[in-house]
């Protein structure tokens, strides 16, 4: 399917949020943000489960009044078996896809009136992020119709940035976790991005390591690495290492 040119403006707006916003907390928030507006829908929600002992978040969503819905909404789904959530694979890359072509008598679900009732959308499309073992990732977006084949197409655009957005956002809290303070030290001017890469650079990871835990390319992992080694006035791993963990950039 031919996206319009449009489409791709909004691929790059929306990779440019992502990359400029620093924030971990409230990355999804920024991303349904823009999903909404790309796909002129009336809701937008990113949730994570793990559907073994049936916990889990939504961690963002728009527009903002849906906060007042989203309290039970991972466990809810996991109890009532809703057709996306179980769509998802925590390790598979499945393609984006509207509820009615899973879930053959949606109209006459509890799914369906529950998402009128809470979200004013009669009809979901579901956007999978795979990438950690037990845990279903997924988008879910609704409004009053399907959507259609180039929404479709480009969902399955965004999706592989989706993926890596989410794989940032995991590591980076997890670094961050491991002591790693919540914001650069002025006169290094590392992005989030730049920083997750040294945080990894620093665990001992090599290029191709990086790139799986990321979900991005080794060659883009480098160019990334040549940015920091320029920031910090370094030129081998060593040396990044030894310097960030002297400024008190990794733990």
């Amino acid at each position: 399917m031919q996206l319009e040119a449009r489409d791709y403006e909004r691929i790059l707006d929306l990779a440019v949020a992502v990359l400029e916003n620093g924030d971990t907390d409230t990355s999804w928030h920024l991303i349904t943000a823009h999903l909404l507006e790309a796909f002129d829908c009336h809701s937008a929600t990113y949730t994570a489960g793990n559907v073994a002992d049936g916990t889990g978040q939504a961690e963002g969503w728009a527009p903002e009044r849906l906060s007042a819905h989203v309290g039970d909404l991972v466990q809810r789904r996991i109890r009532q078996r809703h057709p996306l959530f179980f769509y998802t694979s925590p390790l598979e890359l499945r393609p984006p896809v509207n509820v009615s072509e899973i879930c053959a008598r949606w109209r006459h679900t509890e799914w369906y009136s529950e998402a009128r009732r809470d979200f004013g959308a009669a009809y979901q499309m579901g956007l999978p992020l795979p990438g950690e073992r037990g845990i279903l990732r997924n988008i879910v977006l609704g409004r009053d119709a399907d959507f259609t084949a180039r929404e479709l197409a480009l969902a399955a655009r965004l999706q592989p940035l989706l993926v890596g957005v989410a794989n940032h956002v995991r590591e980076l809290r997890r670094l961050r976790g491991g002591s790693l303070p919540g914001a650069v030290p002025a006169g290094h001017g590392l992005t989030p991005r730049e920083l997750t890469v040294l945080g990894l650079l620093s665990e001992g990871l090599t290029t191709g390591a990086m790139a799986r835990r990321l979900g991005i390319s080794p060659h883009t992992v480098n160019r990334h690495l040549e940015k920091v080694y320029r920031k910090l006035g370094t030129d081998n791993r060593v040396s990044t290492v030894r310097v960030a963990r002297r400024a008190g950039l990794v733990p």
